[in-house]
């Protein structure tokens, strides 16, 4: 594996715990910047679209560069908004930060992941995108209880402070450790860049990545309230909890990254289907503390681990360059926001199990736009067959 690709990982470390700081600082926050805190909560989302929504944009505006060089950009847009943030005097300044850091986050991770595909071989690209995967698992097992703990200690402006200088770190480390690999796709225009998203199946396999992380979110986001009010877990537990099942997700994440490569497809398939099983579980024993445990563990080892492979089957039917990527990613985070949103929903109507319940049926769902996929394989095989049948006939005679 490449050095580069773990560099890579250290920018999308940065980056993510960036976006999940301002979770575990929302009353410092508040307080600060002399808002509520669902006025904080609303920087969340925030960041979420911008990086859905923006993140397109912004990897347009940066397509004609050499990766190396377009990587350099982004870092420098996203430490600008960190800074912004960090300094932010109001509301409104800090709404503006977190925007940019959003479109900054999405275009990163686009980029970087193309870059990935340009610098290993084939065969290894799915461990490759572990890799580098790896860097938003454990921005969320490790950055984000840490940054929590700085934000409580010297205050939630220092936080933001630290996630500067750990980013201007990643980003000279990129320039002395990643190569300046030529444009991937030959810098082609923006309307051949484009051509691409006619292609149903790139939509279908786009489809698929946002039902696996939507169902993994509608039941992560809503993670404490249910282990608390609902297992009767006690409140020091809980991030126990969390740290395990983050832990999970590094374990699983690992495992998809080397069987992306050769099974791309059955691999998501046979995710889908065990996180069906483990959030239905995870709904019908949530009282129960064991299974709960058990169920919970699960859904972190098959939920946001295939990355990899949703990545790998939308290279192979649409490419591996940077547009491509983002928007794949921005799929990625409709996915988030629509198992959160969804989720919160549906609690008020019918209680803390419904996110669980709602998690399961998307990931049935998701299942569901694999079938064509699934069934595309073998009727290219009968097909092949049927043409070697012919051919030896043909030559018979």
């Amino acid at each position: 594996m490449p050095r580069a690709v773990y560099v890579l990982a250290l920018g999308v470390f940065a980056m993510v715990t960036s976006e999940f700081v301002v979770a575990g600082l929302m009353p410092q926050m508040a307080a600060g910047l002399d808002a509520t805190v669902p006025q904080i909560g609303y920087l969340i989302t925030a960041f979420a679209a911008a990086m859905s929504l923006g993140g397109p944009f912004l990897a347009v505006a940066v397509l004609r560069l050499r990766p190396k060089r377009a990587l350099a950009v982004l870092f420098v847009v996203f430490l600008l908004g960190n800074v912004l943030a960090a300094t932010a005097p109001g509301y409104g300044v800090m709404l503006v930060a977190r925007v940019v850091t959003g479109m900054a986050s999405q275009a990163f991770f686009g980029t970087a992941v193309s870059l990935c595909a340009q610098l290993t071989r084939p065969e290894v690209r799915g461990r490759a995108v572990a890799v580098l995967m790896n860097g938003l698992m454990l921005g969320t097992l490790l950055g984000l209880p840490v940054s929590t703990v700085i934000g409580e200690r010297l205050g939630w402006r220092a936080a933001f402070w630290v996630i500067t200088g750990l980013a201007a770190v990643a980003a000279l480390c990129t320039l002395a450790g990643v190569p300046d690999a030529p444009h991937a796709g030959g810098g082609g225009s923006l309307r051949e860049e484009m051509g691409v998203f006619r292609n149903r199946r790139l939509w279908r396999a786009l489809s698929t990545s946002t039902c696996v992380i939507g169902a993994t979110f509608c039941a992560f986001s809503y993670f404490h309230p249910i282990l608390t009010e609902v297992t009767g877990f006690g409140g020091g537990t809980v991030p126990l909890l969390l740290i395990g099942y983050g832990a999970a997700t590094v374990i699983g994440n690992n495992i998809v990254g080397r069987l992306a490569d050769r099974h791309a497809v059955a691999v998501l398939l046979f995710g889908l289907v065990l996180n069906l099983f483990f959030l239905t579980g995870f709904a019908l024993l949530a009282h129960l503390k064991a299974p709960t445990v058990v169920f919970m563990m699960g859904v972190g080892l098959v939920g946001v681990t295939m990355n990899p492979a949703m990545v790998t089957r939308v290279q192979r039917v649409g490419n591996a360059r940077p547009l491509v990527n983002t928007v794949h990613s921005s799929f990625i985070t409709f996915g988030v926001l629509i198992g959160s949103s969804i989720g919160g929903l549906a609690i008020a109507d019918f209680g803390l199990r419904a996110p669980l319940w709602l998690g399961a049926g998307l990931a049935a769902v998701g299942a569901l736009t694999l079938v064509p996929d699934v069934l595309i394989k073998p009727m290219r095989m009968t097909e092949d067959g049927r043409g070697a049948r012919r051919e030896a006939r043909v030559m018979s005679s």
